[in-house]
């Protein structure tokens, strides 16, 4: 081959050489004009979306205008760039070209800072080896977007804080009027607003602005009653269903404001206006009420209400509805609060009353018990006062003087400390008769400090209250030992005088009865009659002494009864039986009810009373009566606390006895009648010796009567059960 073919073939080939280079530039270029096409209408982007290819290095190979934007340099100098030349050391994640695989993206968000130091967040979507080598990175600046959302978050936290702010202030007080107050004041506040106020609807239809914020420039509106025409029944429905208005021009006729409403609102230079419904819930069935209006107005010029307003004006209107209840509660917690405050005041002055009339009561009482002391204490007799549980609550002086215990001591003691056991066991039965509500009186031997003995006659008298309950009694001890010492002296002397008159008169009856016999010689009639007188009176005088030394020996303790089970039916027979002939003699009917009750008594000494009430009955009756002896066991309704005993019971039909004699008759010698003693033979001593009997066997005997009805003659005898 020549050198000429040579350098020929040469040419040839450079030229297909450069021809092909050419042909593949061109083709590249198609390529990479076709993928950014693409790459756009895929995005659906604007121009502004960057579109950059980059090598397997990472650097850049071709890229748009907007890439160039974002990047802050030409083409020219942009190609061969490294890609983290342009992206921040915040983002960890950096699209690594070789470490995607074909035909997946990766999508993201990008820092990228230009070359003059721009930063700009930026959306990307890298796909990788989208031709041979090259990879695909879209970049979309989302600067402006984040920055509007970041806008928006500002705007909306500025809102909850300004809604929290108010909410907060409205919250502070329960005062209705100043709650109004600070919702007008910050909703003209934050709304920048000409005039807010709050509008109360009254139950006539009517209303008035009751609460107002309003610039210096404009009129107020405050208590101005608006009348019913420009807010008529319709408009009051619809807002009581939550409407709301924003009316940006008051004259324009899309606002559907009525003429004369127009009209209304002109006089206050209202231009647009903003009214959102206060509504309250005041019933169980869920209907709301229309209480008011929450009302913004812009004066000086139109304006579009935006929906922050809007939003703003419903929510704080919900919190007036809100602090209305809570104000309208805290209103009658108040009522309540100030009657329970006069019902507590009422009560307190009642009380402290209540409280002066005690104190005045009890600085009374120590008074009197202080005069009761004085008095009780120069008193030469035992004053004291025994509660239920008998225990001492007031003894006088004459407790220290003649036991040796101050009143102080003996306060609180109980009866059987202050008396010891001896004397308590003879006071006992009495104790429980005064406990029972009744008064009794009985005679009992004590010691002194000194060891003396005295005889001390006890009256016990009942403490009732109102509901006649027993709270404790009085007692009252009287010395009588001197009196006691005569009776016994002249119990002794009459004892003496009678022991020395019955022999002579036993004899003197005796000589009379033979006399009336007639063996000694025949007396004249007269001398008869006069025999007779004589041995009647002697009979009774004999009577008498017999009854006199009875008597004494019973109560010179020279008797003793010797109590045994005895059966009350046969007391009574025995005692019937020796009744009968002296009940046939005064033409009486004698009526026994016997019934077989045991006692404890002594069986001849009872019989004794038994013949003795019933000689009295019979000799008091009329010819013809009736005399009942009857027999019971019971227990008084108002001796609950006594045990059961037997009662004995004489009834005659007599004359009867007075009531201040009832008593009185079983003393000695003492009849109703004293020429009973004549007419009926009796000594005057009968009774007195039932009441000994009766008392040593510790029973008690007493009389009933109604002058003109006859009486009753009782006796009690304990029951074989309460005598064990």
């Amino acid at each position: 081959m020549s050198k000429r073919s040579s350098k020929q073939r040469l040419k040839s080939d450079a030229k297909k050489s450069r021809l092909k280079t050419k042909h593949q530039r061109r083709t590249h270029k198609r390529l990479i004009q076709t993928l950014f096409e693409n790459a756009q209408d895929a995005m659906g982007y604007a121009a502004q979306t960057a579109i950059a290819l980059i090598d397997d290095q990472g650097c850049f190979v071709e890229m748009n205008i907007a890439a160039c934007d974002l990047l802050g340099l030409p083409r020219r100098q942009l190609r061969g760039q490294h890609l983290s030349t342009f992206i921040t050391a915040e983002f960890t994640l950096q699209p690594s070209p070789g470490s995607f695989p074909p035909g997946e993206s990766l999508i993201g968000e990008l820092l990228v800072s230009s070359s003059s130091q721009i930063r700009r967040e930026v959306e990307y979507t890298f796909t990788p080896n989208i031709i041979p080598h090259c990879h695909l990175l879209l970049l979309r600046d989302i600067s402006q977007r984040r920055e509007s959302m970041q806008a928006e978050l500002r705007q909306q936290q500025q809102r909850v804080e300004l809604f929290s702010e108010v909410t907060l202030k409205i919250r502070q007080s329960l005062q209705l009027k100043e709650i109004l107050h600070t919702t007008v004041t910050e909703v003209q506040r934050i709304l920048q607003a000409d005039r807010v106020l709050i509008y109360h609807v009254l139950p006539d239809g009517t209303g008035k602005t009751i609460s107002e914020a309003v610039l210096p420039d404009y009129p107020t509106l405050m208590d101005l009653e608006f009348p019913q025409e420009v807010f008529p029944e319709d408009y009051q429905q619809l807002y009581a269903h939550g409407r709301v208005r924003a009316i940006a021009d008051v004259h324009d006729p899309a606002a559907g404001l009525a003429d004369c409403l127009v009209e209304f609102v002109d006089q206050f230079q209202i231009k647009a206006k903003l009214i959102v419904p206060i509504v309250q819930n005041l019933n169980t069935n869920f209907q709301n009420q229309l209480w008011g209006l929450l009302i913004a107005h812009q004066c000086n010029s139109d304006r579009h209400w935006v929906d922050f307003e809007l939003e703003l004006m419903q929510q704080l209107a919900d919190q007036i509805s809100i602090a209305l209840s809570q104000a309208q509660l805290l209103e009658h917690l108040e009522e309540v609060v100030e009657a329970r405050t006069a019902e507590l005041q009422d009560v307190n002055y009642n009380l402290q009353q209540e409280i002066n009339v005690r104190m005045h009561a009890e600085a009374t009482l120590r008074q009197r018990e202080e005069q009761l002391r004085l008095i009780t204490n120069a008193l030469p007799v035992l004053i004291a006062y025994v509660d239920e549980q008998q225990e001492y609550r007031f003894n006088n002086q004459a407790y220290h003087d003649w036991l040796g215990q101050s009143p102080e001591e003996i306060y609180g003691c109980h009866l059987r400390q202050v008396w010891g056991e001896d004397c308590y066991q003879r006071m006992q039965v009495y104790v429980k008769i005064a406990l029972a509500g009744q008064a009794v009186s009985y005679e009992n031997d004590i010691v002194l400090k000194d060891g003396s003995g005295r005889s001390v006659d006890v009256t016990y008298i009942p403490h009732l209250d109102d509901q006649n309950t027993v709270k404790g009694f009085f007692a009252l001890s009287n010395d009588i030992s001197d009196r006691k010492a005569i009776e016994r002296m002249k119990d002794e002397f009459i004892s003496v005088i009678s022991h020395e008159l019955r022999t002579p008169l036993t004899s003197l009856h005796s000589a009379l009865k033979i006399l009336a016999t007639g063996r000694l010689g025949n007396l004249s009639d007269e001398g008869q009659q006069m025999l007779g007188i004589a041995d009647d009176s002697t009979e009774r005088l004999v009577r008498l002494v017999n009854n006199v030394l009875d008597l004494q020996r019973i109560e010179s303790g020279k008797v003793i009864m010797e109590c045994q089970a005895c059966n009350a039916a046969n007391l009574m027979i025995q005692a019937a039986e020796a009744m009968q002939a002296m009940a046939q003699q005064h033409e009486i009917t004698l009526v026994k009810q016997p019934q077989d009750i045991p006692v404890w008594a002594d069986g001849d000494y009872i019989l004794q009373a038994l013949t003795n009430l019933l000689s009295n009955a019979i000799k008091f009756s009329s010819p013809g009566g009736t005399v009942w002896l009857t027999v019971e066991v019971e227990k008084d309704s108002s001796t609950q606390n006594l045990p059961m005993e037997v009662v004995f019971r004489v009834r005659d039909e007599g004359q009867g006895i007075p009531s201040d004699q009832l008593e009185r008759i079983f003393e000695r010698f003492q009849q109703v009648d004293s020429s009973d003693s004549r007419k009926k033979g009796g000594t005057g001593l009968g009774l007195t010796i039932c009441r000994k009997i009766i008392e040593q066997h510790n029973g008690r005997i007493w009389a009933e009567s109604n002058p003109g009805c006859g009486s009753t003659f009782a006796f009690t005898l304990p029951t074989l059960e309460s005598a064990e």
